[in-house]
């Protein structure tokens, strides 16, 4: 039983240091919206935490202790890149829908644990854990349902008649831009870089791929930066790489994601 509730534990405090740390990035990135959303999922994990040792004073178990268990910890918070991303490509629904995903996980570790208990009152407590997990699981994807309805009814001024094209064209302006004030040594990859956008944005004029659910969804703002520009354009490739039909199409999309990568690789050097 000690092992169990330290393993509980030790899966909620590395959550809180996720969640932590994202929040830490967004106030960095002047990025408080976000921030404020992180910090908000700090506090359910730290009541989850809460809950785990209560629950073990209850039960008179001693106090969760990782360092003295002999279970190996179970990764279940992934930042899915959030850690990563460009900020402007994130939303309140992308981060309550991670961490969505994460009690997910959770309930369903807990209940794998509880089918394998050598014990009846360890399966008993699996189980309480994993309705815990499920309790969490409702909480958050109402307040995922909730940030999706905000975000849909929020204003997408700027981006009405967005497409990649336009993008690309709007990319490799902003290349262009960075060329001209760039020194000597990056001034010719910057120009090349914008080159080829230019020549995406040409090609796509010609043979669109078709509508992307990427490009409705990204927030207006992503457009003003080249990175999280690029980034939304690589992912926009990917997907088309993934679903289109034709072979050949799958092909140009994957080609074009291989340009965005170069790229995207590129401005983040001349960032450092």
């Amino acid at each position: 039983m000690g092992d169990l509730l330290s393993l509980a534990y030790a899966t909620e405090r590395e959550a809180i240091a996720g969640y932590s740390e994202l929040a830490e990035r967004m106030r960095r990135e002047n990025q408080p919206s976000l921030a404020a959303v992180f910090d908000r999922l700090v506090g359910e994990e730290s009541q989850h935490l809460e809950n785990v040792m209560h629950w073990s004073e209850r039960i008179g178990a001693t106090s969760p202790d990782f360092s003295t268990t002999h279970w190996e910890p179970t990764e279940t918070f992934d930042d899915e890149g959030a850690g990563t991303i460009a900020p402007e490509l994130l939303s309140a629904y992308r981060a309550f829908s991670m961490a969505v995903r994460n009690e997910e996980r959770a309930f369903v570790f807990w209940t794998y644990v509880a089918a394998l208990a050598p014990s009846d009152a360890l399966r008993e407590a699996a189980e309480q854990m994993a309705r815990e997990e499920l309790g969490h699981v409702a909480t958050l994807r109402r307040e995922r349902r909730q940030a999706f309805h905000a975000q849909r009814a929020a204003s997408s001024a700027g981006k009405e008649n967005w497409s990649l094209a336009i993008l690309e064209r709007r990319l490799s302006d902003q290349l262009a831009n960075a060329a001209a004030i760039a020194g000597d040594d990056g001034a010719e990859s910057l120009n090349k870089l914008a080159r080829e956008a230019g020549d995406r944005a040409d090609d796509l004029s010609q043979a669109p791929f078709g509508d992307s659910l990427l490009l409705q969804r990204a927030p207006a703002v992503t457009a003003d930066r080249m990175a999280p520009l690029c980034e939304l354009l690589l992912d926009c490739y990917l997907d088309f790489g993934d679903r289109l039909a034709d072979e050949k199409e799958r092909n140009r999309a994957q080609e074009f994601a291989a340009g965005a990568v170069h790229c995207l690789a590129a401005i983040r050097s001349a960032s450092a």
